[in-house]
This record gives C-alpha cells, sequence and structure tokens, in this order.
C-alpha cells in the first residue's frame, strides 16, 4: 500500500522473482561448495605433485570466477532489483529488521571477491601455501555469506519468536535456521561437483580426465548422505502451519517434495553414469543434462520453501500481496484504494467499476497472478467461476484453504475485484435475464359442499424439493417426494377414514415417465446397492420407493396414507418444464366405488443454484437443471481441495452418490467413518464463502426467490414478508447448530469450517442449539402460541425441535390426534395461500376446491368437514388466534 506496482499483467511478480532468484540461488550455492572444491583440489594437486591437476584447478578456477562473480553478482543485484520492485515492503521489513545481518554479509561478500579475485590473478604468483591459504580464506567468507542469509531467509519463513520480540537474534537463530543451513550445505557441495563436472570433461588428457571425472562424481553423490537427514530434519523443523501448507494444503509443494529426493538421486545416477561414459559428445549431453537438473534440483527447493511461506511473505507478518498484518483490519475498515498511495482512484465509481477492479488486481493479485501469462494466470485459476463465484471467492478467500491471503477491502470493492476479473480478464458476456414463468391452466375439482359425503385432502410433506439431476457426474439429491393424504367423512362430528378405502394416485399426463429425462435409473444400483424399477423414486431412509402411479399406503401413526419417493420430475415429454406437476388422488370403497377426488401440485425442482458461481449454463431448456460444464466444475473443485478422483470415476462412467462418503439420514447413508455429514460439510462450507448476506445466501443455492423458475418460497409466510432467516437463521447460523452436532459426535474437520463463522441469532457459539438434519428444524411454537399473532419480524432461528420425528410440523396432529396439521395449512414453505407466478390457484387447489377460497382450511368459518355452521371459538383442532 505504500508503493506503486510494477504493472507487468502478463508476468506476475512473483514469476519475475523466480525466474531471477533460482538461478543466482543455484550459482550462490555453487560459490560456496565451489570454493571449497577449488583449495581441496588444489591441495590434492599440491600433495601428489600433479602439474596437470594443478592445471586444472587453474583452468576451473576462470571458469569460477566468471560464473560466480560476473553471472552471481549480476543476478545477485538482479534480485534486489526485482524485490524492490515487486515485493517493496517485505523488503523494507527485511532491510530495517535485519540491517545488521545484511552490512555483516555485504562485508563477507566483499572478501569473497577479493579473496577470489587475488586467487585467480595471482594463481601461479604466489606461494603455493599462501595461496592456498587465500582459497581458504575465499571459503570461509563464501560460507559466512551463506550462513548469515540463511538466518534471514529462514525467519520469513519461520519467525519464532521474531513476531512477538522484534529482536534482531530472535529472528535470525529461528526454527529452520540449523536444519536449512545443513540441508544448503549438501547443496552447495553437490552444485560443486556439478560444476566440476563441466569442466573436467573438457580436460585434453585422457588419463587426467578420466581422474578429475570421477574425483567429481564424488563431490556430486557424497553430499547426498548429509542431504537425506537434513531435509527430513528440516521438513519436520517447520511449525505445523507451514509443515501442514508444504505437505498437504498447498496444491504444488506435496508433489514437489516427493520428488525432491528422487530427482537428487536421478542427479547422482547421471554423475555416476557420466564416470563410466567414454563417448565425448554424449558425455557432454549428460553433464549439461545434469546442470540443468540440479538448477531445476535447486527450483524445487526454492518454490517449496516460499510455497511454504504462503499465504505470507514474511510469515505472520506481512501478507504475501505485502500488505502486513498488522494492517488488515484497518484497511478493510477504510478501503483498500482510501489506504493505497499510488492508485488513481480513491473509491469504486459506479459507473466505472471495472477501472477500480483493476487498481486492486494490482494492489492484492498481482503479486502471485499474471494475466493470461505463465505462472498462476488469473484467466485459467478463475475459469470455473462466475462474477457471482469470484466474490464469494473473495469472500471466503484465506478461511478454509489459506495458501492465499484473505482479501483485503471493503464488501463494495469485492464487488469491483470480481467485475473486472469477470468482465476484463475472463471476458464474460452479461448475464442473460432469468426466464419469467407463466401462469398455468389448473382445474380446481369439482366439490358440491351441500351434497358431498367426503372431504379428500392430499400434500406434498416438503413444499420446496430440488433434486439433482445431472446423473452422469453425481447425484446430490435423488428422485423422491412423500405425500400423504387424509380422508374425512363429513358430518356434525367429522370422522376420520383409515379403513375398507384405496386411496389412489397417478401423475399428470406427460410427467408420467421421468426416466426418459434423467439418468438416474442407469446408475441406481450402484449409487444404492439395490434394484430400483424405472420411474420409481427413492424414499426416506434410502429404500425404494413407489411407482408413479399407484396406491397409498397406510400411516397408522399419523392417520394417513402415504406415498414415499413418488419420483415426481420437472420435465414434460413435450418439452415443457414445470415445477409443479400435479398429482390426481382418489378415494374408493372397498367396491371400488369412487368416495372423492382432489388434486395436488407436487413441487419437483431441478433449479439449483450451482451455476451461478460454479459457471455452466442450465440443462434443460435454458431454465433449469445442471449442466455437464457445471457438475464438471464441482467435481474438479471438489478433487482438487480434497485430493479425490470423482472427476475421473465420473468419466469413466461410475458417478457417486455424495452421502456415501458424507452421511444422511434422510437418504439413509451411514458415510465414511468420521468424516462430516453431508448437510452439514455442505452448509458449513458454503457458510464461509456466502455468508453474511441474509436470505440471499439461501436463495445462491436454493430456487426460493422470485426470480428464479422455481419460486420455490410461496406460503403465507413469504406473502408476510418473512424470509429464509426468519425460520432457518442466517447461512452462519443454520451451519454453526449443524456442525456443532458433528463437533460433539467427533467428526473429522468440523473446526475448521466452524472458526470463520459468527453465530447472528445466538449471541455466541456457546448459545448455538445443536441440531440434526432433517428432525431438528424450526419449531412453529416458538412464534405460534395460538392466542396471538406472531410480530412482523417473528423468528424461530436456533429454537429447534427437539429431535423427536414427531415434533416436526410435517408430523404433527390437532390437538385430537387426528387431522395432521399440513392438511389444513398445507406444506412447509407453502402454507395456504400460497401463490407465486405459477398463478393463485396451482398451489391452492385443495383450499379453492373446498371452500372457493386460498386460504387455510376452515379459514372464515368454512369448517367443510362440518355438516353445520361452527364458531371460530369450537375448534377442537387448536385454539383459535384472535384476529
Amino acid at each position: 500500500m505504500e508503493y506503486p506496482v510494477w504493472w507487468i499483467p502478463s508476468l506476475s511478480g512473483g514469476f519475475i522473482i523466480a525466474c531471477m532468484a533460482v538461478f543466482h540461488v543455484f550459482i550462490a550455492h555453487f560459490a560456496v561448495g565451489g570454493g571449497l572444491f577449488l583449495v581441496l583440489t588444489e591441495r590434492k594437486a599440491v600433495r601428489e605433485g600433479n602439474d596437470a591437476i594443478l592445471a586444472y584447478v587453474r583452468r576451473h578456477t576462470r571458469f569460477f570466477l566468471l560464473t560466480t562473480m560476473v553471472a552471481g553478482g549480476m543476478t545477485g543485484v538482479g534480485i534486489w532489483f526485482t524485490i524492490g520492485l515487486l515485493s517493496p515492503s517485505a523488503t523494507s521489513t527485511l532491510v530495517h529488521a535485519f540491517g545488521f545481518g545484511w552490512g555483516t554479509e555485504w562485508v563477507f561478500f566483499l572478501g569473497e571477491v577479493v579473496a577470489l579475485l587475488l586467487y585467480h590473478y595471482r594463481f601461479d604468483a604466489m606461494d603455493r601455501r599462501d595461496h592456498m591459504t587465500l582459497g581458504w580464506f575465499y571459503f570461509l567468507f563464501a560460507y559466512l555469506s551463506l550462513f548469515v542469509i540463511n538466518g534471514i531467509i529462514t525467519a520469513m519463513l519461520t519467525p519464532g519468536d521474531w513476531l512477538a520480540t522484534q529482536e534482531y537474534w530472535d529472528g535470525f537463530f529461528n526454527p529452520t535456521f540449523w536444519p536449512s543451513l545443513a540441508l544448503r550445505s549438501a547443496i552447495c557441495f553437490m552444485g560443486a561437483g556439478l560444476f566440476a563436472l563441466v569442466t573436467a570433461i573438457r580436460i585434453e588428457d585422457a588419463a587426467t580426465r578420466e581422474r578429475m571425472v570421477r574425483y567429481a562424481v564424488y563431490w556430486v553423490g557424497l553430499p547426498f548422505l548429509i542431504m537425506l537427514p537434513a531435509g527430513l530434519w528440516y521438513v519436520y523443523a517447520l511449525p505445523e502451519p507451514q509443515f501442514s501448507m508444504v505437505l498437504e494444503r498447498s496444491a504444488q509443494t506435496p508433489q514437489l517434495v516427493r520428488v525432491f529426493f528422487p530427482v537428487t538421486a536421478a542427479i547422482i545416477a547421471g554423475g555416476l553414469l557420466v564416470a563410466y561414459l567414454r563417448t565425448r559428445w554424449c558425455r557432454t549431453l549428460l553433464v549439461w543434462a545434469l546442470v540443468v537438473a540440479g538448477l531445476g534440483h535447486m527450483g524445487i527447493f526454492e518454490w517449496t520453501r516460499e510455497a511454504g511461506r504462503r499465504p505470507y511473505l514474511i510469515h505472520g507478518h506481512t501478507w504475501s500481496n505485502s500488505i502486513k498484518v498488522s494492517e488488515t483490519e484497518a484497511i478493510r475498515k477504510a478501503g483498500a484504494l482510501a489506504s493505497a498511495k499510488w492508485v488513481r482512484l480513491r473509491s469504486v465509481p459506479a459507473d466505472n467499476m471495472i477501472a477500480a477492479g483493476e487498481e486492486l488486481y494490482r494492489l492484492q493479485c498481482l503479486a502471485c497472478h499474471s494475466v493470461d501469462g505463465p505462472m498462476l494466470s488469473a484467466e485459467t485459476r478463475t475459469a470455473a467461476l462466475t462474477r457471482s463465484g469470484l466474490e464469494a471467492q473473495l469472500s471466503g478467500q484465506g478461511r478454509l484453504r489459506n495458501f492465499m491471503p484473505p482479501f483485503i477491502g471493503t464488501a463494495e470493492e469485492r464487488v469491483a475485484l470480481a467485475t473486472y476479473i469477470a468482465d476484463s480478464i475472463q471476458r464474460r458476456s452479461p448475464a442473460e435475464a432469468p426466464v419469467s414463468p407463466q401462469a398455468l391452466a389448473t382445474i380446481i375439482p369439482a366439490f358440491n359442499q351441500h351434497e358431498a359425503e367426503y372431504v379428500l385432502v392430499a400434500w406434498a410433506t416438503m413444499g420446496m424439493t430440488t433434486i439433482s439431476d445431472n446423473n452422469d457426474h453425481f447425484t446430490m439429491q435423488p428422485p423422491g417426494v412423500t405425500v400423504r393424504a387424509q380422508l374425512l367423512r363429513r358430518d356434525d362430528t367429522p370422522e376420520l377414514i383409515t379403513d375398507d378405502v384405496v386411496l389412489s394416485y397417478a401423475m399428470e399426463k406427460g410427467f408420467e415417465t421421468p426416466a426418459r429425462h434423467v439418468s438416474f435409473w442407469k446408475y441406481v444400483q450402484s449409487l444404492f446397492g439395490q434394484s430400483v424399477a424405472e420411474n420409481t423414486g427413492i424414499g426416506p431412509d434410502g429404500v425404494a420407493g413407489a411407482p408413479i402411479a399407484g396406491t397409498f399406503a397406510p400411516d397408522e401413526a399419523h392417520r394417513a396414507f402415504v406415498v414415499n419417493g413418488l419420483a415426481a420430475m420437472p420435465y414434460g415429454n413435450d418439452g415443457s418444464v414445470t415445477p409443479y406437476p400435479l398429482l390426481t388422488v382418489e378415494a374408493r370403497n372397498a367396491q371400488g366405488e369412487l368416495l372423492a377426488t382432489t388434486k395436488v401440485a407436487i413441487p419437483a425442482s431441478t433449479e439449483w443454484g450451482c451455476r451461478n458461481c460454479h459457471d455452466g449454463g442450465w440443462r434443460v431448456a435454458d431454465r433449469t437443471g445442471m449442466s455437464d460444464t457445471t457438475a464438471r466444475n464441482i467435481l474438479a473443485a471438489h478433487d482438487k481441495i480434497n485430493h479425490t478422483d470423482l472427476t475421473a470415476r465420473a468419466a469413466a462412467g461410475n458417478p457417486v452418490l455424495c452421502q456415501s462418503c458424507h452421511g444422511s439420514d434422510k437418504v439413509g447413508t451411514k458415510g465414511r467413518e468420521g468424516l462430516i455429514g453431508f448437510s452439514a460439510a455442505v452448509h458449513g462450507w458454503h457458510a464461509n464463502y456466502l455468508g453474511e448476506k441474509d436470505d440471499r445466501s439461501c436463495k445462491s443455492c436454493h430456487p426460493a426467490a422470485r426470480s428464479t423458475l422455481t419460486q420455490g418460497l410461496r406460503g403465507l409466510h413469504a406473502a408476510k414478508g418473512l424470509t429464509c432467516v426468519n425460520c432457518h437463521g442466517t447461512l452462519e447460523d443454520h451451519a454453526l447448530g449443524l456442525l456443532k452436532r458433528e463437533k460433539a459426535e467427533g467428526k473429522q474437520g468440523v473446526e475448521r469450517l466452524m472458526t470463520h463463522l459468527a453465530p447472528r441469532a445466538a449471541s455466541s457459539l456457546q448459545d448455538v442449539q445443536p441440531r440434526a438434519p432433517w428432525v431438528s428444524e424450526p419449531d412453529c411454537a416458538v412464534c405460534h402460541d395460538f392466542f396471538t399473532t406472531p410480530a412482523a419480524d417473528a423468528s424461530a432461528a436456533n429454537q429447534w425441535t427437539s429431535g423427536d420425528p414427531g415434533d416436526l410440523f410435517s408430523n404433527r396432529q390437532d390437538d385430537m390426534g387426528a387431522v395432521m396439521c399440513q392438511a389444513c395449512h398445507g406444506s412447509t414453505h407453502a402454507l395456504y395461500p400460497a401463490e407465486n407466478a405459477y398463478g393463485p390457484q396451482r398451489n391452492n387447489i385443495i383450499p379453492l376446491q373446498y371452500q372457493k377460497l386460498a386460504g387455510p382450511l376452515g379459514r372464515g368459518n368454512n369448517c367443510i368437514c362440518h355438516t353445520r355452521e361452527l364458531t371460530m371459538y369450537e375448534s377442537a383442532h387448536h385454539p383459535i388466534v384472535p384476529k
């Protein structure tokens, strides 16, 4: 924030520094190890009286001088130049905090330069013993330079107590100082051997050449005896955050760590092969290949070390975007643009968000990510995210996958950056206008209040049933709707009929063959381990459901009839999409005489909002369903984060059931032992990215909003202005209740999901009530006491039912234990009157049929089951709320 940004969009700061640093560090290590090689080889020549070896040392000294002092010196200055431009804040911190160390190192480097120049130019003009003493001085100065720089560099990765004390020696002798020094020493000596091979293979005298080649091979191989234990020491000396970043959380370093020692072994094996090759051109190619491999070997080590610092430049002190950790909260409040000194815009203009987004990209992204460049390209890294997905990513960045720093700025700036990436980098087309549903013609069944003997009511127990329909990739919610019905004989004292009657049902014509539209039944055997007939859904607990037409089963516990696992889908055979197809229900006596008939809309949506973030169009008619692109993006994200192979399994024809790993009582799976349950995992993860948006978070995924095709939240509560959060709480509240129960059961990874979530319906995390999905739900009695009208802002959040399924609204009965609550009031999320764009009749068929009024049965003294007129105070079902 204090310095201008060097704007080279196609080359990220990390790429430029890496290109310069790896080359310099490779030479710098050779400069240390090569110094020891020179003096020991000269000593060997003197002891043996071998002028040929001494001549070789003289020639190698010239090569050594040019390589280390010219190439090494220039790249050393180049490092200071690049980090000064690209990471000025961290560079300033290192200069000020370790000024004594840098000053000392520059003195040692001056000693190196003087000693090496004298060593080269006075090679034959000095007493041999004095000359070797000069060589020892060079090696001493070089190694002391390594010693000092090692202390400063390792402090960036493992600053130890320096973060608290700011004391020089606390940072210098940090937790990885000694193991890093041992590992780098081994690399120095191996590098000396590699470069010795470069000059040794050019010796003209064959005997001397072969002798020196074998001698150089020893230098390549023997350091491995130090490198192996030092490498293990180094890794296990890392504090937990850095250790897990290197070995687990980073996308690249676990693989790099695994190949570091094999690459080392390959270099040693190649060196041994050089000693036995005799063909000169073949040997030369192999030696240079080994030098390149050595450069790659150094690159692996440096990349791993750099990646271990993520998301910091100086661990715990300076983020990788050069913002100091201590300044984070202040910048979040004031805004990144207002806090930066070298920007053109100080705020986000409403008419030019892209320009503001570009400024923010320079400040917070360019340090690591190029724009369509060779390293961590923002275009490829964000290709699977929409603008909404980018905003969500920025919102949750640094929480669960903390190899990136958090976005530091205001919510407005977050939107501007997401807009810039989507519009300028991804070059996305403007979002298409949502398709508006049309009102559907709905015929209300006849009912003669004066002559009809029976009242037949039916309802779907869930007012929002959203099914995943891209079963070729994965199944998240299988087809299956539960429908209940009750039959009452009308009288002064009505009678609930449960015996000697048959209730049948049939799906609306054109919607009776869901297997024509989804591939679920192709995989149902592997998903659920059982044979399920086509057009038959999955009922509660994962058992095979009911066919698309048939008879209700007795539900003795509720004095009702039930159909479990009705495979309703929103797809008509004529290409139409209707989230509320109709089910015709008939009641007949034992003789087959028709007693009563009715119809009910069955909510069956495939409009999951995954595409809103994970990209991809709709699968069906540009209106609904999960596209292949969206499904693949979700699987790819899961594979990347959790190291799974779901994408490959789906491509091989073996898509998975999400709940097979993340258990679910609703679907009837236990999941893998120790893994978080499905509902807690999904809500817990997404709460870290989509939280803090009230009901907009819910509607990002669930098709509840009026702008969706389904418009699933369509009941009395919605008409009164209540939203998802009035009953379920915010996404954070919803997730924390689920996660708290999982934590009590000892599930893995719960703390990680909970760490950054703050409850909003409860005063503290301690007050959050744990809940089990599908059995601990919002309790109607929290707001409704049947004597007063609930307040306009009433909320049942964090006040769940007991966990006994009988306490759920979908299972409750009246005070007599007879009529079910939903029989009169309608389904959850669709309480009468339930209206949306499909017309005032589609979701209100039963109350319109029996009382010509869209509202709970009995509203306006329309007690249609009673053949005599009742007053509002005569209700035997429950007390009446006075108006």
